[in-house]
This record gives structure tokens, C-alpha cells and sequence, in this order.
């Protein structure tokens, strides 16, 4: 079975990493739906959540701007102000989306309307329309409270979780669970594809759909703890935050003995920006992911 003929394919995580995987399953259209981290509190995401305690729109601006054909309306969405500017580090998307919240009767509206003016077929989703933060328990019992703090910590946490009462948005969970196909990364381990998971409606989601969970591991370690963690590892944090196993299979250029999942290898970096995964190369992977899987629950 090829990518193009499954019914609705869920792509989750934040940043960079989940704008990629968007915009190479861009051709999915309406099947492909993104569920965007919102617990971002750096740069200019950061200063506007902590003016108008907001959901975090940079994640989402980031994955509407990689997805877009236009390159200017990008450059636009990603325009940042300079110092001359009285609205020196803030950037242009993240007013954008949310001036359109506040008209908007909720944040998806507003993220609903910049995406059929840019001519965005795929559907990006907040994990939440509630502003919350990330927050980790380490292993002495100390709480480490937000993105930027948990990224640098020295180990890892004992324990990931979401400040306040967090509501998952209900449109993320009836496409989790009407998906055939839910992708988990690349980003940032702790920051990026984790949050999502940690919204109890969705984690519930993800504990019953039918659907084929893989893990897309990143190009190269990134920094902080989750550098220093195996691919089993990761897996194996992920079981241990929902309390069950929801991984069936892993995308990496790494090979590794201990990992008790099937790993399909040889993923390859752009050919610019190295970190960054090689498009043509990751579609490839994921329509053999997809046979793989489908093949073995047939």
C-alpha cells in the first residue's frame, strides 16, 4: 500500500522537524494533519507568550511557513523585527496567528483562516488552545519549569508533564484516531515530541487507535540530554511516560542491537543544511515504513 492511498496520516512534534515531515507528505493534502507542540517559552515565542500569556505559535508558524510555495510568503511569516524596531525580537507569523486568535472565537479558527490564505491544503493543529509549559521532574525530586531549562539540564528527567489543566484540542484527537499512519518527530526529544504525547486526550488517543506509530529519529545528537540517549532509549522513555508501548517502528541512519522494534536505516541528511533530513530520502523511508507495516498487520 503507497502513502498516497491511506485515508489520513498524523504527523506529531514541533519545530523545524515537524514542518519537514509536513511539507514532504505535503502532496497528502487534506489527509496529512500536524499536531503542533504549543509549550515553546524561547526567543520570540517566548517574549510574546510572556506579554500575553498565549499559546505558543512559533512552532506552528514554523511548520504554516514550510509548507507554503510562495517563498516570500515564508520569509514573511518568518520576517523577525530588528532593534530598531519597537517590536525588536518579535516576529511576524507569531503576531500574525495571534491576532487572528484574538478575532477568532479559538485559536484553531484563526490558524484555519492564515492557512487558506496561504493556500495551505494540509491541516495544522494545535496540541492544545490551553497556554501551558513544560515542566521535568529530575531524579532528586527537583521541578525544572520550561523549554529552555529542561533543554539544558545535565541528565535526563525522571518525569515529564504539563503545567495547569491542559485540554487536548478535539479535532487532534478524532484524526489520531482515524489515522492509518501517526509519525512521532524528528525534534528536539524533550521539547518537541514529547509535549504532545503528555495532553491526557491525546495520550489516551494514542493508547487506542489502530493506527501504525513510527518514530523518525533525528540526523545528528542534538544538545542536552536526549544527545546522550540511545535509540532504545528514546523508545523506551516514551513507554515509560504513557505507561504503554505505542511505537511499532523506527526510521534512522543509526543501527542498534538492543532495540527490540524493526528499524528501517539509512536515512540521509539535506544536502544544505545537514542536520536537516534529505526530503526525497525520508518519503522513500516512510512509503517502505508504510508497506512494512502493512503488510505485517495484514
Amino acid at each position: 500500500m503507497q502513502l498516497h492511498s491511506l485515508r489520513r496520516i498524523t504527523a506529531i512534534g514541533g519545530g523545524h522537524g515537524l514542518g519537514r515531515v509536513l511539507s514532504t507528505l505535503s502532496f497528502m493534502k487534506h489527509k496529512l494533519v500536524g499536531i503542533v507542540a504549543t509549550t515553546d517559552n524561547g526567543g520570540a515565542t517566548g517574549l510574546l507568550r510572556e506579554s500575553q500569556h498565549c499559546i505558543a505559535w512559533g512552532d506552528i508558524r514554523n511548520c504554516l511557513s514550510q509548507l507554503v510555495e510562495q517563498p516570500l510568503a515564508a520569509e514573511v511569516l518568518n520576517y523577525r523585527f530588528d532593534c530598531s524596531s519597537s517590536l525588536h525580537g518579535h516576529n511576524f507569523g507569531n503576531l500574525l496567528l495571534y491576532t487572528l486568535d484574538q478575532l477568532s472565537a479559538r485559536p484553531l479558527d484563526g490558524i484555519q483562516l492564515l492557512s487558506r490564505l496561504l493556500n495551505v491544503d494540509n491541516r495544522i493543529l494545535p496540541m492544545s488552545e490551553c497556554p501551558t509549559d513544560l515542566i521535568a521532574t529530575t531524579n532528586d525530586g527537583i521541578q525544572c519549569h520550561g523549554e529552555i531549562r529542561i533543554d539544558k539540564l545535565p541528565i535526563m528527567p525522571r518525569k515529564l508533564y504539563l503545567s495547569g489543566t491542559v485540554t487536548a484540542t478535539p479535532e487532534a484527537i478524532r484524526h489520531i484516531q482515524n489515522s492509518q499512519l501517526i509519525l512521532l518527530g524528528p525534534g528536539s526529544f524533550l521539547t518537541s515530541v514529547m509535549p504532545p504525547l503528555l495532553v491526557n486526550g491525546i495520550r489516551d488517543a494514542l493508547l487506542t487507535t489502530q493506527a501504525k506509530v513510527v518514530f523518525i529519529d533525528n540526523m545528528v545528537d542534538e544538545n542536552g540530554p536526549a544527545g546522550e540517549l540511545t535509540l532504545a532509549d528514546k523508545v523506551a522513555f516514551i513507554e515509560q511516560q504513557l505507561g504503554q508501548q505505542i511505537v511499532d517502528l523506527v526510521l534512522s541512519n543509526k543501527q542498534e542491537k538492543n532495540l527490540k522494534l524493526p528499524v528501517i536505516g539509512g536515512l540521509e541528511s539535506d544536502k544544505e543544511i545537514y542536520y536537516r533530513h534529505n526530503t526525497n530520502n525520508l518519503l522513500a523511508k516512510l512509503e517502505q515504513a508504510t508497506n512494512q507495516l502493512l503488510i505485517e498487520s495484514a
